[in-house]
């Protein structure tokens, strides 16, 4: 095998559409690559000893924020026991401030931004010549209509599987800060006819779950009705095999016509998440971010009211000139809009991203290392930032994942934000943890909290036994799921 394709995925039902996008634009250069896809965590001499197995000539690296730390000490390591073999990086964590990464010096070639025509070309120079003078090449981004689309390089392993992701667009006209798409000039689109003969393909070969990973599936109203006319002609098709679409909304901008299309969709089919990341409008101005708030929350209402789509609305704490009581507002705003989860994220500094201009005068100290989390800003210190990241897990672990819809509501009361952070404070005191808490230790926790905070005892086991979790831990029940939705999503369901 002349050419191999790998990257280190978050977990196994990741699949990369990256790697696919470069396997299917090599032309000729095809039959003699293959894609071999690890998970983090792998044992670093495994990964390296599978790769060499191939007898490859180029391994190719979509490296991120995620694998980056792991991606370099496989390429350290295959660079050590099989100098000959060339080392190509490429993906978003390497095609920004690469003088300074320890990975590309590691490496031969980076290839930075766009790689399906870029990567080729590279390839072919290195392996027929004329060898290639530079060591970063700038991708190209070609006409849309000249990227061939990989969607036939999903196996039917995948399929059965794994997450199919899928993009109808590229890029985003907005210019928010904390976003790497904040460079590009604006969103393009990928012909229609084309895209959707794709997918129609990947139904017929049993795909049920899509996931866009466009930034703003929305913008174009009339390409967003045709993609959700597509997946309502299936679910009428076959109501007894349902599909299962997620989707990333521009929050203010829900015409009638989409709202109409969103309705039609059955429980268990449809999936938005929203970015609002903050309400407060001189923090959106800081980072550039453009958000109508007021016509935001009013969709978010009523896609609650009047639609079965699960929503997945982002919070970011920690961005720029915003404090604790703003974020909290925030966050009980958003609350009382009613959204199925809470994505309570803390602000990360990517790698490119205008953000960084913040850092001197708002106090900006992140991580060194990835994922580059902010540590600590001039309105919220690293102390009061920790108990935020614990709240962002606890709320995970409680609100989001479905399993307390009823116990939760007991937990918020009124002031959403305070009420939980107590708790959360409370629980890291109990468990001095965050993470590999058992099901049935976190469902006494949450029961012991509510009677500390005044609920009797057989009110609070009531509670607890009307949710998920209770059932789970009293019976071993499990709800059954909608054909298509994720289990966590079907959780919120069965709510």
């Amino acid at each position: 095998m002349t050419i191999l394709l790998s990257t280190l995925n978050a977990r196994y039902t990741h699949a990369s559409l990256g790697l696919r996008y470069l396997l299917a634009n090599l032309g000729e250069l095809q039959e003699q690559a293959s894609i071999l896809e690890f998970v983090i965590g792998a044992k670093t001499t495994e990964v390296v000893e599978r790769l060499l197995a191939r007898k490859p000539q180029i391994v190719g690296f979509g490296v991120y924020i995620w694998n980056v730390e792991e991606t370099s000490r496989v390429v350290s390591m295959l660079k050590r026991v099989a100098p000959h073999v060339t080392v190509v990086l490429g993906g978003p964590e390497v095609s920004h401030e690469t003088a300074e990464q320890e990975i590309v010096k590691l490496a031969d070639y980076v290839v930075t931004g766009w790689g399906d025509i870029t990567f080729a070309k590279l390839c072919g120079q290195i392996l027929n010549g004329p060898q290639p003078l530079m060591k970063i090449h700038a991708g190209e981004q070609p006409p849309m209509d000249a990227i061939r689309l990989p969607y036939h390089l999903y196996s039917a392993d995948d399929i059965a599987h794994r997450t199919i992701y899928v993009e109808a667009s590229r890029g985003c006209p907005f210019k928010c800060e904390f976003c790497l798409s904040s460079l590009d000039k604006t969103a393009w689109p990928f012909p229609l006819d084309d895209f959707l003969s794709q997918m129609e393909s990947l139904y017929q070969r049993g795909a049920r779950l899509f996931k866009f990973v466009d930034r703003t599936f929305n913008l174009n109203v009339k390409t967003s009705l045709r993609i959700m006319q597509f997946f309502l002609d299936k679910l009428q098709a076959a109501p007894n095999d349902p599909v299962y679409a997620h989707f990333e909304l521009v929050p203010d901008h829900l015409p009638d016509a989409l709202k109409e299309s969103i309705a039609q969709f059955p429980p268990g089919a449809l999936q938005f998440e929203i970015g609002i990341q903050s309400f407060n409008p001189e923090v959106q101005a800081l980072v550039s971010r453009r958000q109508n708030n007021d016509k935001a929350a009013d969709n978010i209402r009523w896609l609650h009211a009047h639609s079965h789509a699960h929503l997945h609305v982002d919070l970011i704490a920690g961005l720029p000139g915003e404090d604790v009581d703003s974020f909290a507002r925030g966050f009980d705003h958003l609350v009382s809009l009613g959204p199925h989860e809470i994505q309570f994220g803390i602000l990360k500094r990517l790698r490119g991203t205008p953000i960084i201009r913040h850092t001197g005068p708002f106090g900006m100290v992140y991580d060194a290392f990835p994922p580059y989390t902010v540590l600590a800003t001039g309105k919220i210190d690293f102390q009061t930032m920790q108990r935020l990241v614990r709240f962002s897990r606890y709320w995970d672990l409680v609100a989001n994942s479905g399993r307390f819809a009823n116990t939760v509501k007991a937990l918020l009361g009124d002031s959403p934000f305070a009420n939980f952070m107590a708790f959360s404070d409370w629980m890291y005191t109990r468990t001095d943890a965050t993470h590999r808490i058992a099901l049935d230790r976190l469902a006494k926790l949450v029961g012991e909290w509510l009677q500390e905070r005044g609920m009797p005892r057989s009110d609070a086991q009531a509670l607890l036994a009307s949710d998920y979790a209770g059932q789970a831990g009293a019976h071993g029940a499990t709800p059954k799921a909608p054909a298509a939705a994720p289990e966590r999503q079907a959780r919120h369901l069965a709510a």
